[in-house]
């Protein structure tokens, strides 16, 4: 069985995760989202969407 999880729940869980441990101040987080909220909206965002789907498929046949 095969379990699928959002790339965007694993990165706020992880963001989370530094705020809650305090290896990264709140104001950081707040750049850091919406840093992402805006390079999403930019040409970049293509290639962000290629990289991360060339890593998880590299990730997917490791396990093959």
């Amino acid at each position: 069985m095969v379990i699928t999880i959002p790339l965007v729940l694993l990165l706020a869980g992880g963001l989370a995760l530094l705020l809650r441990f305090k290896a990264l101040g709140f104001g950081a987080g707040v750049v850091a989202a919406l840093f992402g909220f805006y390079l999403a909206a930019t040409d970049a965002s293509d290639t962000v969407n290629q990289l991360v789907t060339a890593i998880t498929g590299a990730l997917a046949d490791i396990g093959r």
